[in-house]
């Protein structure tokens, strides 16, 4: 019998654009030899929404609901990083309140996304039960979310130069009672999904990423801490609080599906530590600093003009932007979350430039899933951990 010639009757095949298992509007143009991966080419851009343009023509506190809508499972970090580069760029102080807040939300706001991200993932290499599992959990973050905040996923909660509200009568406890929960809820998906043989099968040497590549493609969070690199800008940077909390960085050297898995799965818990420490020291004294609220000096005509009469009867607040430029970056749950801001003594910014993490470490996908089998596609796209809405802004 003769052994086909390879490489001859190649099959192209799209996956997408129709949401490949809830990560998104992506779409993946394969090339395959019989069961095996030639090639793959994602197109983006379902989801562009002009969101960079749309910046540059809004105050600030406009602009602060639109955000969300980039990483709309981790929505605290796209308000975080919104208010940080005004605040740095007037050098506006944020009582120690505010930060300690600030602090705790974007914590739970990295358990909801990792949470997310691990029951979708499963999902795609065929375990459904842990999918169930997750919104259970999930759904505890949400209520503590709309109890601070009055919403479950769209928060509009940072200001400039602190937060929207202090915290309600009794959320404290209950945020303390729902960490001591979900640490064994974390003991539970170990003992389900971690040591279960199927699931090795699945993760265990597929997509592998050395640290040095890593570096030159430019990732960041699990995907280069699962590379063997224990990069975290909450310890380098050192901004909001995260100084004063005793907590590790989370990294395995193994570079697979399955470190990338486990890096995310730890950080979980070094969450939960960094809230009960933040809660159980959580300072007193005023959660907005006032003295944020710079106003124009001149009244600007513009204001009145009939176009803006929709934002508010009376000349809308805005907050001057000094002349300069900046960059500043957050510790996103899927990497380095960043904006490159340029100030032009106005309200709006001159120049509001976006670094989604999924974006960059969407551009390695091809390079992982040349020679894997089709099946491994998902494994490995799974594991990159993408919301579409930050990739496309």
């Amino acid at each position: 019998m003769k052994r086909p010639v390879t490489g001859k009757d190649l099959m192209i095949v799209n996956m997408g654009p129709h949401h490949p298992s809830m990560h998104g509007v992506l779409r993946l143009i394969v090339t395959l030899d019989g069961e095996d991966v030639v090639d793959c080419e994602p197109i983006l851009g379902y989801l562009h929404r002009g969101m960079e343009k749309i910046a540059e023509n809004r105050a600030i506190i406009q602009y602060l609901p639109y955000v969300t809508r980039w990483d709309y499972l981790a929505t605290m970090f796209t308000e975080a990083i919104t208010v940080n580069g005004p605040e740095q760029l007037g050098n506006i102080q944020v009582p120690k309140r505010a930060s300690y807040i600030r602090v705790i939300m974007l914590e739970l706001s990295r358990i909801a996304s990792h949470l997310l991200w691990l029951g979708p993932f499963m999902a795609d290499i065929g375990a459904q039960t842990p999918f169930f599992y997750i919104f259970r959990e999930r759904e505890f973050v949400y209520d503590l979310f709309e109890a601070a905040t009055g919403m479950r996923m769209m928060h509009n909660f940072f200001r400039i130069g602190g937060i929207a509200a202090d915290l309600p009568y009794g959320w404290i406890d209950k945020c303390l009672d729902f960490c001591d929960y979900f640490l064994t809820e974390v003991v539970e998906y170990q003992k389900l999904i971690t040591r279960n043989p199927i699931f090795l099968e699945r993760v265990e040497g597929i997509g592998i990423i050395g640290g040095e590549e890593a570096i030159n493609w430019g990732l960041s969070g699990p995907m280069l801490r699962a590379s063997g690199i224990p990069w975290d800008l909450r310890k380098v940077d050192r901004y909001e609080s995260y100084d004063e909390f005793e907590w590790e960085i989370q990294w395995q050297k193994q570079g697979d599906s399955l470190a990338r898995y486990l890096v995310r799965l730890s950080e979980m818990t070094e969450s939960i530590k960094i809230i009960q420490q933040a809660l159980e020291g959580l300072p007193g004294g005023p959660y907005e600093n006032l003295e944020s609220r710079g106003f124009d000096r001149k009244r600007n005509p513009e204001w009145n003009d009939f176009e803006y009469r929709f934002i508010s009867k009376k000349p809308s607040p805005t907050f001057e932007l000094s002349k300069q430029e900046l960059y500043v970056r957050v510790e996103a749950p899927k990497g380095e979350l960043g904006i490159f801001l340029i100030g032009d003594q106005s309200g709006f910014p001159w120049r509001w430039k976006i670094r989604p993490p999924g974006f960059i470490n969407l551009q390695i996908l091809p390079e992982l899933v040349k020679r894997m089998k089709l099946a491994d596609i998902m494994t490995i796209l799974g594991s990159i951990d993408i919301i579409m809405g930050e990739v496309d802004r």
